[in-house]
């Protein structure tokens, strides 16, 4: 293999190493979450602790939402969510709570992802959706069909009004980003905050970092060790030149 050959292929190697992880992280949305009190999502009910959210799978009109152990070793359960939006994104983990039925822990409405408009509103078991929506006064997206493990990739949804009626999602849940990001009827802003030690999972590097500079400056590095090398395959070949010429 030649030296420029040699080069091309380092370079490579180091531009890919440089720019996968952030890529991978940014793309599951990996994050741990502290909970100071017991809280609903979806059709769990769990105590106060460290839980690890990641995105297991994106589709046009849901998304699907792995819960873990504070270390991701131990699997808890999917929970199915639909898009959501927000005016502005904020460089921190974003939960937001619906209101719920007195002595109820809170139930979790949506979760944003730091640095990002668009979110993951849950979806909830019909019974409990329409007990949500009554105390809420807003409207809940359910799963349309009263089963044990529903197919989350294919089991309908609908949307549960604050007056019990079942509407289909696109009438009543905004999950296209619009200009202005206007709520459609019943989609009552609610109060947001933020989880404690909330921390999204990017490697090395920090929330506001970006890959581009870095893979940028390895660019410029390996350029330069490209150039050396090259100038020592010409400086060999001189010699060998000098020496085969000599009597």
């Amino acid at each position: 293999m030649t030296i420029r050959k040699v080069v091309l292929v380092g370079l490579a190697l180091v531009l890919l190493g440089a720019a996968s992880p952030a890529r991978g992280d940014d793309y599951n949305q990996k994050t741990i979450l502290t909970f100071s009190q017991p809280f609903e999502i979806g059709k769990y009910l769990l105590p106060a602790g460290i839980y690890t959210f990641q995105l297991v799978d994106s589709m046009t009109d849901r998304h699907i939402v792995q819960i873990s152990n504070h270390d991701g070793t131990r699997h808890i359960g999917l929970v199915m969510a639909i898009p959501n939006y927000r005016l502005e994104p904020t460089e921190k983990t974003v939960i937001t709570f619906g209101e719920v039925p007195v002595g109820s822990p809170e139930a979790i409405r949506a979760w944003f992802y730091p640095g990002r408009s668009a979110g993951h509103e849950f979806v909830y078991p019909k019974h409990r959706a329409v007990e949500l929506a009554v105390a809420s006064k807003v409207v809940v997206p359910a799963i349309a069909v009263e089963l044990p493990d529903p197919d989350l990739k294919t089991v309908p949804i609908v949307a549960v009004t604050p007056d019990r009626t079942e509407v289909p999602v696109a009438a009543a849940i905004q999950t296209t980003p619009l200009p202005g990001q206007t709520p459609l009827p019943g989609q009552t802003p609610l109060p947001e905050r933020t989880v404690a030690s909330a921390s999204p999972q990017r490697g090395a590097l920090p929330q506001t970092a970006s890959p581009l500079f870095l893979v940028a400056a390895l660019g410029v590095a390996s350029c330069g060790v490209a150039g050396a090398l090259l100038l020592v395959g010409r400086v060999r070949g001189r010699r060998r030149t000098v020496f085969e010429s000599l009597p």
